[in-house]
């Protein structure tokens, strides 16, 4: 049996709890929707270079990376679907990644205490797999808890009284 390392649990909280794996999928959708639009009014234009619905696609990529290498679309309704693409794209990709931080470090503090119990009552079934420095960082947190607990429960009592 394979042991699930920091990465995993990394990797398993950004998958689960960021909005990372719905951006990217809006992306892609609206990178090929506009490369398609893109390719269709392009690809008998005079002069264009954008001929190849490979070639939309590339230049969809180029375009909203910000990197300046797209070839510049031919007709006007082209130019403006690649406006709008940039824009878009950009404010979709680079979103993404704010989104996606934000909400990774913002999520220990939005963790409703039930959760948290969760996590220690899953930590104590697989204590058999934690290392002695885990094992510490769980004592401590159960014993954190409980000192707020009492806190909170004897302010609750001296408030009744």
């Amino acid at each position: 049996m394979f042991k699930r390392t920091r990465f995993h649990y990394f990797f398993n909280d950004v998958i689960t709890y960021t909005p990372l794996l719905k951006m990217v999928f809006v992306l892609v959708v609206m990178w090929g929707g506009f490369s398609y639009l893109i390719y269709y009014f392009e690809k008998d234009a005079a002069g264009s270079h954008i001929t190849t619905l490979a070639s939309a696609l590339y230049w969809g990529v180029a375009a909203f990376s910000t990197a300046g290498i797209a070839d510049t679309p031919r007709t006007n309704i082209a130019m403006l679907l690649g406006g709008i693409w940039i824009v878009a794209g950009s404010a979709i990709f680079f979103g993404t990644i704010v989104a996606t931080i934000t909400t990774y470090f913002m999520r220990p503090m939005q963790r409703p205490v039930r959760q948290i119990v969760d996590t220690i009552e899953y930590n104590l079934e697989r204590l058999d797999e934690l290392s002695i420095d885990e094992l510490e960082v769980l004592k401590k947190t159960v014993d954190g808890l409980i000192l707020s607990m009492e806190r909170i429960q004897k302010a609750q009592t001296s408030v009744g009284d």
